[in-house]
């Protein structure tokens, strides 16, 4: 599960809403859990206390029925993306503030 901060998921809602179709986004503020992004189908399972096995098939239909819906591609191609968007979000990007000091040197 993902974890954004309230400012980031304000400042990068689009994006939250690609990621929430691969996985649930917990949203922090001040370091305390205030919400959860899932998708309806894992809402609807967590709803009617669908076992994990269930939960997994709901989810996996969802994706299916999200790749169908014009992003084309198989349930396969969406994990090996989705490991792919995994590395990315771990590649530190420069913050503001370092931007400015390598710019000023």
């Amino acid at each position: 599960m993902i974890t954004v901060t309230s400012v980031e998921a304000q400042n990068r809602f689009g994006q939250l809403l690609d990621t929430v179709q691969r996985e649930p986004v917990t949203i922090t503020r001040h370091g305390r859990m205030v919400a959860v992004l899932m998708t309806p189908q894992a809402a609807q399972a967590q709803r009617y206390g669908l076992g994990a096995d269930a939960a997994r098939q709901a989810g996996l239909a969802a994706i299916a029925n999200f790749r169908g819906a014009g992003r084309g591609g198989s349930v396969a191609q969406l994990l090996q993306d989705r490991q792919a968007d995994r590395r990315a979000e771990t590649r530190k990007e420069p913050t503001r503030k370092t931007r400015r000091k390598a710019n000023s040197k």
